[in-house]
């Protein structure tokens, strides 16, 4: 099992320097990988936590594929609904490139009618968007000879990298079906064991249903302050199938930062 932990693109943690620094100790500390978040539009009255202040999670990337050598990153989740199709597959195409293939992409339909309210964009069509957005972009880097007709104008789809793994957000039936067809993985949050055993089994009789591979499961949640609670944790996590840990919590500072890398890393 990959083990990680996001980073705080958000709020005032979220400074140039802060993130050179955690990206950098997650990397030096041994961890498989480092995440960010998304999100555009936040309300006044919404913004405990954060200020209302987000990096952007496609060019927070660009600046982790540039800033690091070795370690993996990706987005959890990038809200497709948010973005035109093209010009989305296009900005993950040039990170996948640049970083050498090491881009995870988590994706999501989204849920802050706020959010939706002030992109324009109708939320009842979220998942509908989302699915049409997967398709373009699939359809972009399976591409032959780099060739796609998009909105019946055949482009070249250029460069054209390996495809990053597609991992689908969502705890509802509609994102388990979506991490089926379209996804490699399946990104579920903050769940008990036992509580995640079930979802799996969920996810397997999709998977069965639609004659398709069971995508993997990439797992965002919490972790015990305590070392050995936290191995007892990550091994319940990885005896399920687990193939990627991503420890979920908030930090303020270079030092509970280091405290988080002591539970993680190993």
């Amino acid at each position: 099992m990959k083990v990680g932990v996001t980073l705080r693109n958000m709020g005032p943690e979220s400074s140039r320097e802060s993130l050179l620094e955690c990206a950098t100790m997650a990397e030096e500390a041994g961890l498989d990988h480092v995440w960010v978040v998304d999100h555009i539009a936040i309300p006044p009255d919404d913004a405990e936590g954060s200020e209302g202040r987000y990096l952007d999670p496609l060019a927070a990337s660009m600046f982790l594929a540039a800033t690091t050598s070795k370690i993996e990153f990706g987005i959890s989740v990038l809200v497709l609904p948010y973005r035109p199709p093209l010009p989305t597959a296009k900005w993950v195409a040039t990170i996948q490139e640049l970083s050498e293939g090491r881009f995870h992409l988590g994706v999501g339909a989204g849920w802050m009618k706020e959010e939706f309210r002030a992109l324009g964009v109708e939320r009842e069509k979220r998942g509908e968007i989302t699915n049409d957005t997967l398709e373009v972009m699939l359809k972009c880097f399976n591409a032959p000879d780099d060739c796609v007709e998009i909105n019946g104008q055949k482009i070249l789809f250029r460069p054209r990298p390996p495809r990053p793994p597609i991992y689908v957000g969502g705890m509802g039936l509609a994102a388990k079906r979506r991490a089926v067809r379209y996804g490699d993985g399946w990104m579920p949050i903050r769940l008990e064991p036992d509580e995640l055993e079930k979802e799996i089994q969920s996810l397997v009789g999709l998977a069965e249903e639609a004659n398709r591979p069971v995508p993997k499961i990439v797992f965002m949640g919490s972790l015990p302050s305590d070392k050995a609670e936290s191995c007892e944790r990550l091994q319940a996590f990885e005896e399920l199938g687990v193939s990627h840990f991503i420890e979920v919590s908030r930090y303020t500072d270079r030092k509970s930062f280091e405290q988080r890398l002591v539970r993680v890393r190993p």
